[in-house]
């Protein structure tokens, strides 16, 4: 049979006062597993244990996440926080904010990368953006599999609806992202070759998006 703990040694294991788990008792949020005699309280680790998770899980932090492709769209990043603090405030979260201004297809990103080791770290318990493509254009749900490995809850607020940038916007920029890395280093960043194909590739991507 295992050690059954006192109150005092099951408030040290939970990290809370003895007073706590008292109130908890009359809450029915956490019983003793049984008293003695004399009516002292006593538990089981085994019963502590989901308790410590929950416990360590209300001391995460929230993060609202904001994203916007280019510098000319920093007016819709600004929405974006905004709607995120409202959304934040109405939840009654105490939250951080962590933006960034680049591509969807950018993994680089400061704001991201912190991000990305904040959930690794166990620092986050929710994560909150405005629509799915704010994280990546492509890869998010690689993010979304750390988060559930990382029991991090996901909440994206305007699920479903599309981004004030249109699909077709973002898209454009980032395979003209692509072309410029990968003709850099096919021909060199500072080639006739190189200049020419980019400049052509603006001239579309600006047609396409005019459209």
């Amino acid at each position: 049979m295992s050690k059954l703990l006192t109150i005092k040694e099951a408030s040290e294991v939970l990290g809370v006062a003895t007073s706590t788990l008292r109130r908890w008792e009359e809450e029915g949020r956490l019983k003793p597993d049984l008293r003695t005699k004399g009516g002292q309280r006593r538990y089981k680790l085994s019963t502590l244990l989901p308790e410590m998770k929950q416990t360590v899980k209300e001391e995460r932090k929230t993060i609202a996440y904001a994203r916007v492709s280019s510098y000319d769209q920093k007016s819709d990043l600004e929405r974006q926080k905004q709607l995120l603090e409202l959304y934040c405030a109405s939840n009654g979260w105490e939250f951080e904010l962590v933006s960034d201004l680049g591509s969807g297809i950018n993994y680089n990103k400061k704001g991201l990368k912190k991000l990305i080791n904040a959930i690794i770290d166990g620092e986050v318990g929710r994560l909150v953006i405005t629509h799915k493509d704010r994280l990546l254009r492509f890869g998010a749900e690689l993010i979304f599999s750390i988060c559930e490995a990382k029991e991090v809850e996901v909440v994206i607020v305007n699920k479903g609806e599309e981004s004030t940038e249109t699909f077709e916007e973002e898209l454009a920029k980032d395979v003209l992202e692509i072309i410029t890395v990968f003709s850099a280093r096919l021909y060199g960043s500072r080639s006739k070759k190189n200049k020419k194909l980019i400049e052509e590739m603006k001239k579309a991507v600006d047609v396409s998006t005019q459209d």
